[in-house]
């Protein structure tokens, strides 16, 4: 699993902003009209398939140097070489290469949109190099860049996150709220982060704590899982699998849990790492686990929670905060569960009596 992946457990202001970098990555990536020549050299196609290899092999030294290699034989202007490494860099903590990085691909780029997209990477990367607890100025460097980056292109939605962020953790509420507002109008409607916006411009502190990746999933029974949709709630997700002995041991303790906060403010969902269907179905009727159910097949989920092994759970508070993540039953999960159950009851706003419901509808 790449470096990453993992990087979502960090401090709150470098998950902020490293949710958006999946949307700056993809964006970065220009595609030509015409294909490069360098592309058909079997030099280049080598060099691009030892770094591939190299990363899921989790020898990120070498494969910074294949993408080197790379980017040599395309003459310095292979894009895609860049904008790989500069993931890369910042997976590995390289702040200043990463920078340089960032830098280059700057003066690489043609269009308005190009150059947004290398400064909102840059912005990115100072508030990852400032750390866990950035100065006000290295927040205000960052917050220069990525305004720059959307003047350049004020649809870099990922550069407009990453400042809410920023203007958040600097106390600019209002600032953050608007940015969060437009980062919501501008997602599509199937972008799981749109909920997660939208909750951030009600209230811009959320966005300071550590939170889960956001995801939307299509479950068992052909519903769609969001997890930012569960406000209000608390949610334990499961990871485990029909073959794992250790999580077969830990599926009464599941059952338990899912009977005893039955009618509670409580959403289970299992991800499973399966990769039969019929197995996997059959198993969760026979064993009746009738909360909510998805087959992570392609494993994608699990890299971006940085799930190492099975059973795994994670616990998320009512306000989408993560709280924890356990392995199996060495940890008391049915009491952390019933911390955070309690304190999302007391935090719902008092039961209307009939008269205001009623009125309500009227």
């Amino acid at each position: 699993m790449s470096l990453l992946r993992l990087k979502f457990l960090a401090a709150p202001l470098l998950l902020c902003c490293t949710l958006a970098a999946n949307a700056q990555t993809v964006a970065a990536s220009v595609t030509p009209a015409a294909k490069p020549e360098y592309e058909s050299d079997p030099r280049y196609i080598s060099a691009m398939t030892e770094a591939r290899q190299m990363i899921a092999r989790r020898e990120y030294e070498f494969a910074r140097s294949a993408y080197v290699k790379a980017n040599k034989i395309a003459g310095g202007a292979c894009v895609k070489c860049m904008d790989q490494l500069g993931q890369l860099l910042e997976g590995m903590h390289e702040w200043k290469a990463a920078l340089a990085n960032a830098d280059e691909m700057q003066a690489l780029a043609v269009t308005p949109r190009e150059k947004s997209m290398a400064e909102g990477r840059k912005g990115q990367i100072l508030i990852e190099q400032a750390g866990d607890k950035p100065k006000p100025a290295q927040l205000e460097a960052a917050h220069t860049v990525l305004q720059q980056a959307l003047t350049d292109f004020p649809k870099n939605n990922g550069a407009r996150w990453s400042d809410a962020c920023v203007l958040a953790r600097l106390g600019k509420n209002d600032d953050a709220k608007q940015q969060f507002a437009m980062c919501a109008q501008m997602a599509a409607a199937s972008d799981p982060m749109r909920a997660r916006a939208e909750h951030f411009a009600e209230n811009p502190g959320l966005s300071l704590h550590k939170m889960a990746p956001a995801f939307e999933v299509k479950t068992a029974d052909g519903s769609h899982f969001n997890l930012d949709n569960m406000t209000g709630r608390v949610v334990l997700i499961d990871f485990w699998a029909t073959w794992c002995g250790p999580c077969m041991e830990e599926l009464p303790h599941l059952q338990k849990i899912a009977k005893e906060f039955s009618g509670e403010p409580l959403v289970i969902i299992s991800v499973s790492w399966d990769s039969d269907e019929t197995k996997w179905r059959d198993f969760i009727a026979k064993h009746e686990m009738t909360w909510v159910q998805f087959r992570d097949a392609d494993h994608k989920l699990t890299e971006r929670f940085g799930v190492p092994s099975i059973p795994h759970y994670f616990t998320i508070d009512s306000d989408g905060v993560l709280t924890g993540a356990m392995l199996g039953s060495d940890d008391d999960v049915s009491g952390k569960l019933k911390k955070l159950i309690k304190r999302a009851k007391a935090s719902r706003p008092p039961a209307a009596t009939a008269s205001e419901q009623v009125a309500g509808t009227q």
